[in-house]
């Protein structure tokens, strides 16, 4: 068994230099005053940071403005001799400051672009003042993880289910409301009231009971952060790459919003919508959230349906009483381009128990192969040359998705794969001739095709028949070598990657295979898988949300396919594992992160400079995006340290221009904290909409 693992717990500096030179080049000429001075643009402020002990390396410098239309912000890092160049502003007045680790914030100072500035950053006084900058994950990693009942893999799951809508160690999480904790005997009375409070408080709470007399162990964190405990671990300031990195936000949406999907262009082709319009949808709030990254302007479009309001009763919020904040209808969820511009979202565009008669009835293929009886999620299509809407009735409940090269969207649901091809769709408007779906059904009996009469997940497999797995494609992919449909699922246990090949005449022609990874393979071991994306080689790169580990698969190393018992162990030798260094639970019998991974992106077009086909995921509890270099085996952190609170759960680069280097291209996200009053700032702050962009040096202009 050839089973590769690689450890990654530090780079070192020979091979980051190495893709330092590789990756971007070796600079666009800025030049460097004499004397620690820093050459600027007109459009640029540019200086040097210092403290009591001497220049700072590797902390951030932060411009923000409200002089335009939306508010604005970009922050750079500064080099190996505290130099910053804060490049290309739009003309304004910036509060422009200082952070860092083992620092205070600085004071604001204002300033204009054109002006060299050079900043007095101040060094914390002690571990608890540094620790007030530091993501999330390093105040979760106080929590003790306490023995009884649920091991400590099983407790490490539970909270990344909790990370899949919040951080927790942030100040809203790790602080209690006064008026709570006021009025309750114990941190542990409170923890039972808070939970339960706001739009979510019947899901948070049914989760937060699964912990037994084990959810003391909330109560005791916070009672520790109160009395003034720090994290003993700390973060590393940006290395050589993380310096070169260029964060640009910009407010959007409402400040009830919460859960932002973005897109700016289309995965498969980076310069569809160049210097265009950013759409974000918004599920709670039943809008596009739209940035001009141009004119610096934001703006929100409400999304048509039919379908009932959801969420219109709401525990009394601590924040906003009995307001039913996030009562909905259209629920949007994810969003995506087409080559055209036009924007692709899944919401509600009828109620779920309105499902169409050919969603079951056998003169439908699909519905006669595999019925559904459901859905509670459809197709919207938002035109921007008309500013209409579409919707197209889905049969399967609609989530995440992508577009392939023949310009057909693939969905996950829980039972399977399905589709809508626009191509059908844009020539007859009908949905039910647009769309198809399939099951996730393996040839256990070896005869090269799916037949009805299949076992159901919850039965044996029998030899002479199929097996279907019940298997949820939270994370669908495209193989662009095959044509192939790829799955990931979410659960905090989940292990499995599925293939769907469609064959060429769906559904009687799709065959599913599963392959797991072998139980011995990583420590700890692999689990709870989330996000997904392929390689145009056919490569697939998925993130571990539970374990912390980062894989890919590749099927063309695989010796044998077949799965005749539904082991998912066909292929043992086509895995790959990496672990980057993350803050981990400190008792913890093995390491543990205080993190989750969420999604999977690919950067195809090579719009961060590290190489086409680099693979990127989110990280809920660092305020990160972390790239992974195949070449070196090295994580890059692209970290975004205001406002806090930044995780992401998609990203798209786009090329605004080829001809300008870096200054044209950049990799779009968005703030996807469910609940934006637990930002940073607090009650009234909104989302952001993030372009990060890398330099090839931190004085680049």
């Amino acid at each position: 068994m050839n089973v590769r693992l690689k450890w990654t717990l530090a780079a070192s500096a020979a091979a980051v230099a190495a893709v330092l030179v590789l990756a971007v080049g070796s600079g666009d000429g800025a030049a460097v005053a004499q004397g620690g001075g820093v050459e600027i643009d007109p459009d640029d402020i540019g200086g040097v940071v210092t403290s009591a002990d001497g220049p700072e390396v590797g902390v951030w410098v932060i411009a923000e403005t409200t002089d335009l239309p939306t508010r604005f912000i970009r922050i750079v890092a500064t080099d190996e001799q505290g130099r910053y160049v804060l490049p290309d502003l739009p003309e304004a007045r910036y509060d422009v400051w200082v952070r860092g680790y083992g620092l205070v914030d600085s004071g604001r100072v204002s300033a204009r672009p054109g002006q060299h500035l050079d900043l007095d950053a101040v060094v914390a006084p002690d571990a608890l003042a540094a620790a007030q900058v530091y993501p999330a994950a390093w105040w979760l990693s106080m929590m003790d993880l306490p023995p009884g009942e649920h091991s400590q893999q099983w407790l490490g799951s539970m909270v990344t289910v909790c990370l899949s809508c919040h951080q927790i160690g942030n100040e809203a999480t790790r602080t209690i409301p006064s008026d709570i904790l006021e009025s309750s005997d114990s941190h542990f009375e409170a923890w039972e009231k808070r939970v339960a409070m706001g739009p979510m408080g019947a899901f948070m709470d049914a989760g937060y009971q699964r912990f037994g007399e084990q959810r003391a162990m909330f109560a005791d964190w916070t009672e520790r952060v109160a009395a003034g405990e720090a994290p003993r671990q700390t973060p590393a300031r940006p290395g050589l790459l993380e310096r070169n990195v260029v964060v640009t936000l910009w407010d959007w949406g409402t400040e009830l919003d919460g859960r932002t999907d973005s897109t700016g262009s289309d995965v498969r082709d980076a310069t569809v919508n160049a210097n265009g319009l950013v759409y974000g949808v918004v599920q709670p709030s039943d809008i596009l959230a739209v940035i001009d990254p141009v004119e610096h302007r934001a703006f929100n479009i409400p999304i048509p349906t039919d379908a009932p309001r959801i969420m219109t009763d709401t525990p009394e919020s601590p924040y906003y009483g009995n307001e039913a904040i996030w009562a909905r209808a259209a629920d949007p969820r994810s969003v995506a381009m087409d080559g055209e511009g036009r924007v692709w979202l899944t919401g509600r565009v009828r109620g779920e128990e309105e499902q169409p008669d050919f969603c079951t009835d056998p003169g439908n293929r699909f519905a006669d192969f595999f019925p559904l009886e459901r859905g509670r999620r459809q197709v919207f299509m938002y035109d921007p040359e008309t500013e209409q809407f579409s919707g197209i009735d889905t049969c399967f409940s609609s989530d995440h998705n992508q577009l392939s090269h023949d310009d057909v969207f693939y969905y996950g649901f829980r039972d399977g794969v399905g589709w809508v091809d626009t191509k059908i769709w844009d020539e007859t408007g009908d949905a039910e001739a647009a769309q198809g779906w399939c099951p996730t059904v393996i040839d256990t009996n070896g005869d090269g095709v799916i037949s009805p009469g299949w076992t159901e997940p919850d039965e044996p497999v029998d030899p002479a028949r199929d097996h279907r797995v019940a298997y949820g494609c939270y994370s669908p992919a495209v193989n662009d070598v095959d044509g192939s449909i790829w799955c990931s699922d979410n659960g905090p246990t989940d292990d499995t990657l599925v293939r769907l090949d469609l064959g060429d005449n769906p559904p009687l022609s799709c065959v599913s295979e599963m392959y797991k990874p072998p139980p011995t393979v990583t420590d700890p071991p692999a689990y709870g898988s989330g996000g997904l994306h392929l390689t145009r080689d056919g490569v697939a790169w998925q993130d571990w949300r539970g374990s912390g580990h980062f894989a890919s698969f590749d099927r063309s190393r695989c010796d044998n396919t077949s799965d005749p018992t539904a082991s998912g162990q066909s292929c043992p030798q086509g895995w790959t594992f990496n672990r980057m260094f993350k803050p981990t639970f400190e008792n913890a019998s093995m390491p543990i992160n205080a993190d989750e991974s969420y999604l999977t992106q690919v950067d195809h077009h090579d719009v961060l400079g590290f190489g086409p086909e680099t693979p990127v995921y989110g990280d809920v509890n660092t305020d990160a995006l972390q790239v992974f270099i195949p070449s070196t085996g090295e994580f890059v952190t692209m970290r975004v340290p205001y406002p806090m609170g930044f995780f992401s759960r998609s990203s798209v680069g786009r090329i605004d221009d080829p001809t300008t280097g870096w200054k044209g291209k950049g990799l779009w996200s968005s703030y996807s904290n469910y609940a934006a009053w637990h930002l940073e700032g607090g009650q009234g702050t909104l989302q952001k909409a993030v372009k990060f962009q890398v330099r090839p040096h931190p004085l680049a202009k």
